[in-house]
């Protein structure tokens, strides 16, 4: 081996061990369990909980691997506002409209609610009504990173639904919008415990799914963003020739259906397509943690894993607070759905 390449592979691996230690420095792979919350929740109740799930959503997938990536969004969405706690499944009442009425969850795939509610009734026909939307939609979502090609893994259960759906306020408070940049994104995640590695670890669900045009035609009209590849650029023009088409695109131009590290590798070639996305390796505070999950896809897996069972377990409802809904869409009868909801904003949709 030459002298040359000795100092490459010297170079390479000092590198490799900063950000090994960066990223585990950042945040844990064994997450606390809230109290109520269980590894085996419906081991007595619904053992085959599990193989319901994902024996249905194998054949879901095998006919549109694109809604995989609409369950894994819809999850966060339910997550990121007022806990997992199936709100974001609420239709709206007379107090108002739903979550789903809010800017960042209109574009949501209305195919996702369905994927959900037809499970939930596979699940309480085999069951009874003992599991919750919540914990169902938790269940999609970890199977939806597994069927895709991402990591499998075990989540805590016993989460309850919620008997009221977040204000338009705090839905927009709460998902940050894919104009955000890295301060922004850390800030917002901040308050619900995130560390610099769970925000770009969770990001990168963006590997899989697609975006509406008007969620990133701000990084190319009137003047296009100068972190953005030229030629990258160029392609998203032929798609949205202008800043209010209604075209769509893939979040990932590597591997767009595939769960895997592609994503990362997209920013460190100016590819990413949201400022959220691209201002994760523009910022110095998280551009080493994204060539980390570039270089090495099982320590994205890992910390990804990490990310996603703290976020599932954010705000949850247990014990014998909410309910258990006999549909997905609305409260159980008996009980008064509450919300106040703020005034329409304008449109926008969400980062994650």
């Amino acid at each position: 081996m030459s002298i040359s390449m000795l100092f490459l592979l010297s170079n390479f691996l000092v590198l490799w061990s900063y950000f090994d230690h960066f990223a585990n420095a950042q945040g844990g792979s064994d997450e606390p369990i809230v109290s109520g919350l269980s590894w085996t929740y419906y081991d007595s109740s619904c053992p085959n909980l599990e193989s319901i799930v994902r024996k249905q959503l194998k054949k879901v997938f095998k006919n549109d691997i694109g809604q995989a990536a609409g369950l894994l969004r819809l999850h966060f969405h339910d997550c990121f506002v007022q806990g997992c706690d199936g709100s974001v499944l609420l239709d709206g009442s007379a107090s108002g409209p739903s979550e789903q009425a809010a800017p960042p969850n209109l574009s949501l795939r209305a195919e996702a609610f369905k994927i959900i509610d037809d499970l939930r009734r596979r699940v309480h026909k085999k069951c009874g009504r003992v599991v919750s939307c919540a914990d169902i939609l938790a269940l999609s979502a970890r199977d939806a990173v597994f069927l895709s090609g991402g990591p499998d893994y075990d989540i805590p259960l016993g989460r309850r639904d919620g008997l009221n759906f977040a204000t338009t306020a705090a839905t927009l408070a709460n998902l940050p919008p894919p104009s955000s940049n890295t301060t922004a994104l850390l800030t917002s995640l901040a308050t619900k415990n995130f560390t610099a590695t769970d925000v770009v670890a969770l990001s990168g669900g963006h590997t899989i799914g697609i975006s509406h045009c008007t969620s990133f035609t701000d990084r190319l009209y009137p003047t296009q963003d100068p972190t953005m590849d030229q030629t990258f650029a160029k392609n998203l023009k032929t798609t949205c020739p202008t800043a209010n088409s209604n075209g769509t695109t893939v979040l990932d131009i590597r591997s767009p259906d595939k769960f895997d590290n592609k994503y990362y590798v997209d920013l460190m070639n100016r590819q990413g397509l949201f400022t959220s996305d691209q201002d994760l390796y523009t910022d110095s505070r998280t551009r080493g943690i994204v060539t980390g999950f570039a270089i090495n896809q099982t320590l994205f897996y890992e910390k990804f894993v990490s990310s996603m069972i703290k976020m599932s377990q954010l705000s949850v409802l247990t014990g014998t607070q909410g309910e258990i809904r006999a549909n997905c869409s609305v409260r159980n009868s008996g009980n008064v759905l509450v919300s106040s909801v703020a005034g329409e904003g304008k449109e926008a949709w969400s980062a994650f």
